[in-house]
């Protein structure tokens, strides 16, 4: 077998999570010693679909793999069919196994999907919203693309396991980007009437939260400075950053699965065998939960400070408890 050769399409280089997918499994194909192409879509499907395509016919029999975060709705069935049908490995990120269970049938070319646990992500900011804001509150949540897996995923997790009293009021951001996210929320605050009302900001990623952050800034809502805001990432040099800056009162810690997905699509290629078809990447909150206080309720302004203190005992990016499991 000669050297292996994978394509890595990923969303936007705008996204600090697909930027550090990017640099995690450019690392794992040096350490593992096979040839990676990166490709971004910028936020177009359609424009990643033919990327993909382009790839598959150029390269033809010598491609063994191609790991996928889909910028759209849609998992590109049909050229994951075309895909298998070459002998070529399709591996989704960020997306459950649904689509793949025909592709996995009869053939031990590998079609499986790595993702972090975006249902928990949600849980997880419910619980951080209940640690800031044990009396409940009106909260406005900026969600990332509605078309994407991940982002219902999330939804549906915060609904679940948010307390009764926190209202929410939900806005759309249309990519993952801060310019996203401030694009959503500086529309939103135009129409809410009392945006003082607002208690905390959550965001679905860290960058939509900064972009959230900056359009308050813009806004003139009296005291946006003391509302805590919350995103989802936590990426050392990004989200655990502006945690520890005091610029977002929390974070949730996704690492990166690129990395994971091609460790795993190598290790089903060099031993013939079809893995797993789903594997969920565990997350975890930063600071930890019992490490979040709430503001007295006549200094909100005191919320971001004092999660920022709780982190300056920790060691720069280190959350434990995370790895590769199965979905059983």
């Amino acid at each position: 077998m000669g050297q292996l050769r994978f394509l890595l399409s990923l969303i936007t280089r705008d996204n600090d999570s697909q930027r550090e997918g990017e640099k995690a499994a450019t690392a794992a194909a040096r350490r593992l010693n096979v040839d990676l192409e990166v490709l971004y879509a910028e936020n177009d499907s359609v424009r990643q679909s033919s990327q993909i395509l382009d790839a598959l016919y150029k390269y033809k029999s010598s491609l063994s793999g191609i790991l996928v975060s889909p910028a759209g709705g849609t998992e590109f069935p049909q050229i994951g069919r075309a895909a298998v049908s070459a002998g070529v490995a399709w591996v989704l990120l960020n997306r459950d196994a649904s689509s793949l269970r025909e592709l996995r049938h009869g053939t031990t070319t590998p079609a499986f999907a790595v993702s972090a646990n975006h249902t928990e992500v949600g849980r997880i900011q419910a619980r951080q919203l209940a640690a800031l804001l044990p009396g409940g509150g009106f909260v406005l949540y900026v969600q990332g693309p509605a078309s994407t897996q991940s982002a219902r995923d999330r939804m549906a997790g915060l609904q679940e396991a948010k307390q009764l009293q926190i209202t929410l009021r939900v806005v759309k951001s249309s990519t993952w980007t801060e310019e996203g996210g401030h694009r959503a929320v500086a529309s939103c605050l135009r129409l809410i009437t009392s945006p003082q009302r607002i208690q905390a900001v959550v965001a679905q990623s860290d960058v939509i939260a900064i972009g959230a952050r900056k359009a308050f800034e813009e806004s003139g809502v009296p005291r946006w400075s003391g509302l805590p805001f919350l995103g989802a990432g936590g990426n050392p040099g990004t989200g655990q950053a502006w945690v520890k800056e005091g610029l977002l009162a929390a974070t949730v810690v996704k690492p990166p699965v690129a990395g994971l997905a091609l460790e795993a699509a190598v290790a089903a290629i060099t031993q013939n065998r079809q893995p797993p078809e789903l594997q969920l990447v565990p997350v975890a909150s930063f600071p930890a939960l019992e490490a979040l206080r709430p503001a007295p309720a006549d200094k909100p302004e005191k919320a971001a400070a004092a999660s920022a203190e709780a982190t300056s005992a920790g060691a720069p990016g280190q959350v434990p408890g995370l790895g590769l499991h199965r979905l059983d």
